[in-house]
């Protein structure tokens, strides 16, 4: 089977609050994402809503018809937004305010009572849950301890290996595929475990194809690659594309 593809739609509002006016539009985004065969929208609810507003969750709520998955911290505050907007999933991830962009997965072990409590309050209210971590067993074993119903890993090493100057060297490629064979090994915990399991951070058409290649992986959260891409094509074509690209992977599926 396939896997899905939820379209992250972020930075689609970093374009409007470099202006903080009201385009471009984040509902208009995620309608043509649905249109284009988008399986679900992503947005991360960042503590210094640099990019995605509290508004904009209550409004993607009201509009989203496939599965809105939103990523937050562990937070009291953040919770408290997911219990009362109520998206399909939400996905917890680590969050640093000095980072560009999410640096790696959640420390589960290390912050554990926080996580568990946060995922049993969610997964009260009806809330999917899953968890944002390195292809790394411990994190996994916990994540299923502290009630996760999915793992995402985090691609985010894979992608710099294959992006990276050293991708276009022998020593990048060979590094690439112990990768790829680490999450996969990872995939096959989680999934032994009982967890659904998903994948993100950093992949693009061009490096999406092995990890397409599987099977636990039943999907994957996409957004700079895809709106980069839509500058050039069109927002809908680019969603088209990547769809294309992990149905190829998946083809190659053992």
């Amino acid at each position: 089977m396939t896997p899905k593809l939820n379209v992250n739609i972020d930075h689609v509002a970093t374009i409007r609050e470099a202006r903080k006016t009201i385009e471009p539009s984040i509902i208009t985004a995620a309608v043509m994402c649905e249109q284009a065969g988008a399986n679900g929208i992503t947005v991360h609810l960042r503590g210094d809503r640099r990019h995605i507003q509290d508004r904009d969750i209550e409004l993607l709520r009201d509009v989203v018809t496939t599965y809105l998955n939103v990523e937050m911290t562990a937070s009291n505050e953040m919770v408290g937004i997911a219990l009362e907007t109520k998206p399909d999933a939400v996905s917890l991830v680590p969050e640093n305010p000095n980072e560009v962009t999410t640096e790696g997965g959640l420390d589960v072990t290390g912050n554990f009572d926080v996580i568990r409590n946060a995922v049993v309050d969610l997964k009260a209210a009806g809330i999917f849950v899953s968890i944002f971590v390195d292809p790394a067993s411990d994190q996994i074993e916990a994540a299923h301890r502290a009630g996760a119903q999915q793992i995402e890993l985090c691609t985010a090493e894979y992608a710099e290996l294959t992006l990276s100057a050293r991708a276009a060297h022998g020593e990048g490629e060979r590094r690439a595929a112990v990768e790829v064979e680490r999450i996969r090994k990872a995939s096959e915990t989680a999934q032994k475990l009982g967890l659904i399991v998903a994948a993100g951070h950093g992949l693009t058409y061009r490096n999406v194809g092995p990890l397409a290649a599987i099977p636990q992986i039943t999907e994957f959260n996409i957004g700079h690659n895809i709106i980069s891409r839509a500058v050039f094509v069109g927002l809908g074509q680019a969603v088209r594309e990547m769809i294309e690209a992990i149905r190829l992977g998946s083809g190659n599926r053992a």
